[in-house]
């Protein structure tokens, strides 16, 4: 077992040299894969929230077609996303908290923009469990993208926003027998700071996702 995960540890870091080979601040993830996972009904009766993670990391194939299930492009005529967005505002980032850094996800160049190399993984929930399973998603709203809404209607598609993204990776997971679930339990003005943004980028959700214990 302890030799199985030193190989796959292995694989996974020599991956990641040579993604960071061209640009040191960006990571390029494989095109994801889109002719697999169960039919949808099948993917929605097997939906579920686990609280429980091996700690095995995901390949780069991996988390490439759990970002592209978030909110990765599936029209590229018109970068139109695989989650709806109200008004299309685009207004939510997706921060992929790693053991090896922290990254955004950039969908139209299919790749991860580097922000930190720590573990900032205890910042990404209060749950034990966040701390040591593979790989957190946070979504964070830029509120500077919606100019002057900030009333409650704009406050309610922001939140429903960040549920679109949530859902189609619960889906996928389901879909490819992976555990994740969604949580809201963050220390928001601790974790801004640990990733550096702005005051008018909010967090709003976090997604864990990782193997079957």
């Amino acid at each position: 077992m302890l030799k199985s995960q030193f190989i796959l540890f292995f694989v996974f870091f020599f991956v990641l040299s040579f993604a960071f080979s061209e640009n040191k601040n960006v990571i390029k993830l494989p095109k994801p894969q889109k002719n697999i996972g169960k039919p949808l009904m099948e993917a929605l009766s097997l939906r579920h929230s686990s609280r429980e993670f091996n700690i095995k990391l995901l390949p780069l194939q991996e988390i490439s077609n759990i970002l592209w299930a978030a909110n990765g492009i599936n029209r590229i005529e018109n970068y139109k996303r695989t989650a709806p967005s109200a008004m299309n505002w685009q207004e939510i980032d997706i921060f992929v908290i790693m053991e090896k850094g922290a990254y955004i996800y950039d969908a139209r160049e299919n790749s991860l923009i580097v922000i930190s190399n720590k573990d900032l993984r205890s910042f990404a929930g209060t749950q034990d469990f966040v701390k040591t399973a593979p790989q957190n998603l946070l979504y964070v709203a830029d509120f500077k993208k919606l100019g002057k809404s900030d009333n409650e209607s704009t406050l309610l598609n922001v939140g429903a926003d960040a549920g679109f993204f949530a859902q189609n990776v619960y889906l996928y997971c389901a879909s490819q027998g992976l555990e994740c679930v969604v949580r809201a339990s963050i220390k928001k003005d601790e974790t801004a700071k640990a990733l550096n943004l702005r005051p008018d980028q909010k967090i709003i959700l976090g997604q864990t996702i990782g193997y079957s214990k």
